[in-house]
């Protein structure tokens, strides 16, 4: 009955399109439980001492992976998304005019929905009084409690008001990102298969620039990806999604929470190892690969076979590959963290010694001063031809709480509090 109710907690965390898996690898008698969350693959990964404790914990998975299922049936549970469209609570709208006035969903006009995901919406937005467009992304406090996703949006809304990059979103207020994005570099990508040595160049540039910021406020990202790399109205990067950062890693500190996406963990995340923000490396190693070479430098859709790729495979390039651009990649993906490039005291100095980077200017790189390689054809800040039609399309729905207090919160609300102390943010006066 114990392992059922642990069962239960832990399976009502996961988003839905779940299965399970067993595997010897990275150590014997483990279990996989992998999801979809958005478009992306979620896994997690348990170990435990025998193959029948695994059995018993696979069976208990399943007992309650049913008897949810049936409860969705009947209607007693509600989807995370239809939740969604029941509440959005004011007090995340704490943007701030010169008057310092506080802002309600009545000050948007609700234009496009740009995604939908397990937690939540991310919609395009224009405020009324200054006309400024936003992405606005709206979060349900239930959701997020129920499924144990509070650490991670609060360290979400943490780094993002306490950054200032070029290349990272920049937060207005909470759930309005001051940036509207024209498009998702994994888009660009997809239609065009390979990028040209100096784009990805440019591209790489600016996410190490971004990431050598991060380092430098003891921040370690740990999502790189080309799903989490956007790009803004002018073709510069904006990294986006910061639910998986680890605060207070300096160059010595490790971390030890096997989080990611499959293709783009590092080996030392794979064997269980105390890892630190070398991490952060390996993931620009797969992204840039991934622009110059128009694949992943390790892929199976086994993800056994994958691992076993990660770990034990060596690394292959196109013959029309540079010779910088091969040893720049090839650094970058030591399996080794403390012999990989930018892995040492000198971070993301190492890399940009790089003969790869050998003609770029870092300080106008944050200046923005290098000319984007391509720039978005967008006609509005509303036009979202880069975006999935599958969001896009789709009506937008905002159900506001029935009722609020003086404190702008409904009256169920009182006990979600602690889980959300200071949650409302302006960034007025920033400099």
């Amino acid at each position: 009955i114990e392992l059922e109710r642990i069962c239960r907690e832990e399976w009502e965390k996961l988003p839905k399109y779940r299965c399970l898996m067993k595997t010897e690898r990275p150590k014997p008698n483990t279990f996989i439980i992998r999801c979809l969350q958005w478009t992306t693959v979620i896994e997690r990964t348990f170990h435990v001492d025998t193959p029948d404790e695994r059995d018993e914990w696979a069976e208990a998975i399943q007992m309650v992976a049913d008897s949810l299922a049936k409860q969705e049936e009947e209607g007693i549970l509600c989807s995370p998304t239809s939740q969604i469209e029941n509440e959005v609570n004011e007090e995340e709208m704490d943007t701030s005019t010169s008057q310092h006035k506080r802002k309600t969903m009545n000050d948007f006009d609700y234009l496009k929905l740009l995604g939908k995901g397990t937690f939540g919406k991310v919609i395009l937005v224009k405020e009324k009084a200054s006309g400024t467009y936003y992405a606005m992304k709206i979060l349900k406090k239930e959701v997020i409690i129920a499924k144990d996703e509070v650490a991670h949006t609060l360290t979400e809304s943490r780094v993002l008001k306490n950054t200032r990059h070029p290349f990272l979103t920049l937060l207005e207020s909470y759930s309005c990102v001051n940036t509207y994005f024209s498009s998702q570099l994994f888009f660009h990508l997809s239609r065009e298969r390979v990028f040209s040595e100096d784009r990805t160049r440019f591209y790489g540039a600016e996410i190490v620039s971004a990431l050598d910021y991060l380092h430098s406020a003891k921040i370690v990202y740990r999502d790189l990806k080309l799903e989490n790399l956007m790009l803004d109205k002018d073709g510069h990067v904006k990294i986006t999604d910061f639910g998986l950062c680890k605060e207070g890693i300096t160059d010595t500190a490790t971390m030890k929470t096997f989080c990611g996406t499959p293709e783009y963990l590092a080996p030392e995340v794979l064997e269980d190892n105390d890892y630190g923000r070398a991490v952060d490396w390996w993931g620009l190693g797969v992204v840039m690969y991934e622009m110059m070479c128009g694949r992943l430098p390790f892929y199976n859709q086994d993800h056994e076979k994958l691992f076993e790729l990660i770990l034990m495979e060596e690394i292959k390039f196109p013959r029309t590959l540079s010779s910088d651009s091969k040893s720049l990649l090839s650094g970058l993906l030591i399996k080794d963290p403390n012999k990989r490039l930018g892995g040492g005291p000198d971070d993301a100095k190492e890399i940009m010694r790089h003969s790869f980077f050998v003609a770029i200017d870092w300080q106008d790189v944050y200046d923005k001063k290098l000319v984007p390689p391509f720039m978005p054809q967008v006609s509005s800040e509303t036009d979202t031809r880069y975006f999935d039609e599958e969001f896009t399309a789709q009506t937008i729905t905002i159900t506001p709480p029935e009722k609020y207090d003086e404190d702008g919160m409904g009256e169920g609300d009182s006990e979600r509090r602690p889980h959300f102390p200071q949650f409302s943010y302006s960034a007025s006066g920033r400099e």
